[in-house]
């Protein structure tokens, strides 16, 4: 127990130094079991994970679908879902900020990334939002919430990893994703509602579209809606698997990009290039998380800690509760990915100790819509929102301040809505119990 307190104090400090996160819990996870054992088997433990993780056939999801949503997202379907949203929703007050978040949740069925949602959206949805009159602080803060569906709607990478993390069913995970990310749109949609009923200088309405331009505009997310539903309609009629849905996809994706002439050779290049950085850093973060749980198990560290947890005679909401206030405070300080590879494997096993009135496969699909909302949460946290921090980037002539201010009416929703998933598990749990196979 104090060798695992010792290298959380270690790892934070490496973070806290500006050590890559990867890096910093491969280092301490080695060190840490050599000086317990020895170093000839941490050094074998090092190589171990490196291989497995590198060859893994579980992990080859992650590269087809980071590669998807970039092809998606060269595609140029941003411009068509923000386009049928705004005729739908832009003449009403808010309307083109309502716009922006079903656009959002439109670009994460696809896509998988919030932090690539946050990107395209804004360059699509700002202009518009600029012309009609609309306030700095409401546009910033639709596109940055509604990006944090990214990582929600599926499919999502940080479902994939909490698949991987916990050994649940990745295909269930992604259908237990659908119905909480619609009820985030929601929510979104009346916290724009209610800022602007209270203050309509910030969202004036835009121009009312013929019921024939709207349906003319539908037409362009035909091949969006489409592509989720060739990937979600596989994994729930068990047609293929998340891995092969992940191939499927990537492949439809490149298909669409082909057809709407936006594929040349050097474009190619730069999006596989693109891919593989982008899954090599993952890669690194899975392997150097692997080695430090390695280190925290042998250590006892999550023994302890569900023996404690389990002996502390509390209900098992208040242990949940407990759980979501520790995210919060994480999610203020380290990134979302870092976050949960930290926690997951030291909190699902205190959650299947607990009597939730359900089977151990539900409470972990439950547990993993709470994490992946939480870490929703985080990404427009201050002070290391990387949702803000992205707009900032595309949109360098509005300030963080603005920014933060924008998002507050979006973090309330997000209580809601945490608050309606803990106390309705149903919610989550309805699709993956429908499922070919569910218990």
């Amino acid at each position: 127990m104090t060798e695992s307190l010792v290298g959380f104090g270690a790892l934070f400090g490496l973070i806290f130094l500006r050590m890559p996160i990867g890096f910093a819990m491969a280092l301490v996870g080695t060190v840490g079991f050599a000086l317990m054992v020895d170093w000839g088997p941490a050094f074998a433990m090092l190589g171990q994970s490196t291989f497995e993780g590198g060859f893994s056939y579980t992990l080859s999801v992650l590269p087809l679908f980071i590669l998807m949503g970039n092809l998606v997202t060269r595609a140029g379907i941003s411009n068509e879902l923000y386009t049928a949203a705004y005729a739908f929703l832009g003449h009403r007050r808010g309307g083109l900020a309502m716009a922006s978040v079903v656009a959002c949740g439109g670009f994460a069925a696809v896509c998988g990334s919030s932090l690539a949602t946050a990107a395209t959206m804004s360059k699509v949805a700002m202009p518009p939002m600029r012309k009609f009159g609309y306030h700095d602080t409401l546009a910033t803060g639709s596109i940055a919430a509604g990006g944090t569906l990214g990582i929600l709607i599926p499919p999502s990478v940080i479902m994939v990893i909490y698949g991987i993390l916990t050994q649940a069913d990745i295909g269930k995970l992604f259908m237990a994703g659908i119905l909480p990310g619609i009820l985030g749109i929601v929510l979104y949609l009346a916290a724009i509602a209610v800022t602007t009923w209270l203050r309509p200088e910030l969202g004036p309405p835009g121009e009312r579209m013929p019921w024939r331009e709207r349906f003319v505009a539908l037409k362009g997310v035909g091949g969006m809606l489409a592509l989720f539903a060739l990937i979600m309609g596989g994994i729930y009629g068990g047609f293929f698997t998340p891995t092969e849905a992940a191939g499927v996809g990537a492949f439809a994706a490149f298909l669409m990009a082909f057809a709407r002439g936006k594929l040349t050779i050097p474009v190619l290049i730069d999006l596989l290039v693109d891919s593989a950085r982008t899954t090599a850093m993952l890669f690194v973060i899975i392997i150097g998380a692997t080695l430090f749980a390695n280190f925290v198990t042998f250590a006892g560290f999550a023994d302890a800690l569900k023996d404690w947890v389990t002996g502390l005679n509390v209900p098992p909401l208040a242990v949940v509760l407990a759980i979501i206030l520790i995210y919060l405070v994480l999610g203020c300080l380290i990134e979302s990915i870092s976050m949960i590879l930290l926690t997951v494997p030291i909190f699902y096993p205190i959650m299947i100790e607990l009597d939730f009135g359900m089977s151990q496969d539900m409470i972990l699909i439950w547990f993993c819509i709470i994490v992946v909302v939480m870490t929703e949460i985080s990404l427009i946290t201050p002070p290391v929102g990387m949702n803000v921090f992205v707009l900032r980037g595309v949109l360098p002539d509005v300030d963080l301040q603005t920014i933060f201010r924008g998002i507050m009416p979006f973090l309330v929703s997000d209580f809601v809505r945490i608050a309606l998933l803990v106390l309705f598990p149903t919610i989550s749990l309805l699709l993956p119990s429908l499922m070919r196979g569910a218990p």
